[in-house]
């Protein structure tokens, strides 16, 4: 199994010193946290795209593309490209751009957003939200396929057997579809025959072995090979050296940002009966030491039997260098009993 870490970048005020640091100084210690994942061999790292004042990051791919010049190894990914109220020529050109920069470790994670601030921003309604993703994914897949296009859509300008350049290293370029908990967009996943990232943020994972399933079947439907389609489970957590202090670090910044979206969703407040319930080993959240981390991972594997685990690190604003800490515990302590566990997984996936 491929172990990584996803950000937002959040940089909302410390929930305990109540500090906000500058966003110059939040990306640079992101750009520190993937050089650092890349050291302790995990295997990729994925960066989100927002619009709003808590979050740092609204173009993924310049961030990926400076972790490109610190990095080595690990594969860079959006997570995710809202690609709902983006140019999927200019997300091509820009993955495309960072697939060369960094010798092919460039990946696009497509998703249509949990937030809405990107239409206005760039000119959509709200009320064309799952047209746009379709017309926008089957753009971005016909770009991948040929470096000339002919195509029109509703949305965008046709192109009319226009050159798209750069071309990327990797053929074809990687695109993940992420998706929330939606059938029907899990079934566009698996006809397409696009990989699989599943975010489980609440609640218990196993109720969304259905949707896993039922992604593997549109895919065999559509004439796919499941085997070669990978799935990732996308997970809140944190790891630190022991339970108590996992708990300690990783709640006060979790409350204050569920709280916060909550009451913007009208949600009601979360709880630490929540927390704790959600961290227990039938729950989402990937929270503790190293072994309960693992043995978190080892049971969503006998649900899903997928082949990628990211981890959001983490839920709100979290010192630097815990955050670091964090990475370097699932580096070296997490990701290599999990590997060996799972080794040869794949060959046994349900056909």
């Amino acid at each position: 199994m491929e172990l990584g870490i996803y950000s937002f970048a959040e940089n909302s005020p410390d929930p305990r010193t109540g500090d906000v640091i500058g966003p110059d100084q939040r990306l640079r210690n992101l750009i520190e946290e993937i050089e650092l994942a890349d050291q302790v061999g995990l295997d990729v790292f994925g960066v989100g795209e927002h619009h709003r004042p808590d979050f740092v990051v609204s173009s993924p791919a310049v961030v990926l593309a400076a972790a490109a010049e610190r990095t080595r190894r690990i594969r860079l990914t959006s997570a995710v490209s809202v690609l709902s109220s983006d140019d999927p020529v200019r997300v091509f050109q820009d993955f495309a751009t960072l697939d060369l920069l960094s010798r092919g470790r460039a990946e696009i994670m497509a998703g249509r957003g949990s937030f809405t601030e990107s239409f206005p921003l760039f000119g959509y309604h709200l009320d064309d939200y799952d047209e746009l993703f379709d017309e926008k994914l089957d753009l971005l897949l016909r770009l991948r396929e040929s470096d000339r296009v002919t195509w029109s859509g509703t949305h965008r300008a046709p192109l009319k057997d226009l050159g798209v350049y750069p071309r990327p290293l990797q053929q074809p370029l990687p695109v993940w579809i992420a998706v929330g908990g939606t059938p029907q967009s899990v079934v566009r996943a698996g006809t397409l025959g696009l990989p699989l990232a599943l975010a489980i943020i609440g609640g218990a994972p196993a109720r969304f072995v259905p949707l896993v399933d039922l992604y593997r079947e549109a895919a065999r439907r559509a004439g796919h090979d499941t085997a070669a389609l990978p799935v990732s489970i996308n997970s809140h957590g944190f790891v630190a050296e022991s339970s108590r202090e996992a708990v300690d670090d990783a709640f006060p910044p979790y409350m204050d940002v569920m709280g916060r979206i909550g009451r913007e969703r009208g949600w009601p407040p979360p709880t630490r009966a929540q927390f704790e319930a959600e961290r227990g080993r039938q729950g989402a959240l990937l929270v503790g030491g190293p072994e309960e981390v693992i043995e978190k991972i080892l049971y969503q594997h006998e649900l899903f039997g997928h082949q990628r685990c990211l981890i959001q690190f983490s839920v709100g604003t979290m010192p630097h260098q815990k955050t670091m800490h964090a990475i370097e515990l699932l580096g070296t302590k997490v990701a290599p009993v999990v590997r060996r566990e799972t080794a040869g997984a794949a060959a046994v996936l349900p056909q």
